[in-house]
């Protein structure tokens, strides 16, 4: 029955709407959507439109709850401004990147990592990062500093604009996973439901 359902033909996917202008969060779209486009023809033709939205998102999201509520922000603002500019998307994504902290056995650990949030105005879904440890000292420069964390990540690398270029994945992972690869895999899951539509029916 899955079989069948994923070889049905469906509606190309020709517009994806990115609530943000940042390059990272572009190129991880556009990769996500190249992934698509392996396993399922109808993403084959999908053109990224950026915008650059407001949200009451924190500056510095600082757990899964805020993450995930600014990436939902992202993508229904981007939607509301192609509304009112008489556009339309088939697809409106949300990219959201911050800290998680978990304690395990008494001992706090905080993470970097991001969620993504997708919506064709009626179906939902979200999807989330790999994580990465984040050294003790830059978690209390971003948290009790009271710093943005791509600021933050600029001092103690001695790069300037990070956030724009590998992120603070890159400078942690040494590139081996930079903020695009990172938002990529989050994108990854988020599509789901719409490229796999036969398990989530």
């Amino acid at each position: 029955m899955s079989t069948q359902a994923q070889t049905v033909p469906r509606a190309r996917i020709e517009r994806i709407a990115l609530g943000s202008d940042r390059a990272a969060k572009i190129m991880a779209v556009r990769a996500a959507i190249a992934r698509g486009a392996e396993i399922d023809s109808a993403w084959r033709e999908a053109n990224v439109v950026a915008r650059s939205v407001k949200t009451d998102a924190p500056a510095m999201p600082l757990n899964d709850w805020e993450l995930m509520s600014g990436a939902r922000q992202r993508a229904l603002a981007v939607r509301q401004i192609l509304l009112e500019q008489k556009l339309e998307a088939d697809l409106y994504v949300g990219l959201e990147g911050g800290f998680h902290s978990i304690s395990v056995e008494g001992e706090w650990h905080t993470f970097l990592r991001g969620w993504a949030f997708v919506t064709d105005g009626e179906r939902e879904s979200f999807g989330m990062s790999p994580s990465i440890e984040v050294p003790d000292a830059i978690v209390k420069d971003v948290i009790q500093g009271k710093r943005e964390l791509g600021i933050v990540i600029d001092d103690f690398a001695g790069i300037r604009d990070v956030r724009s270029k590998q992120g603070a994945w890159g400078v942690l992972s040494r590139d081996l996973l930079t903020r695009s690869m990172s938002f990529e895999a989050a994108l990854i899951a988020a599509f789901a439901p719409f490229y796999n539509p036969g398990m989530y029916c």
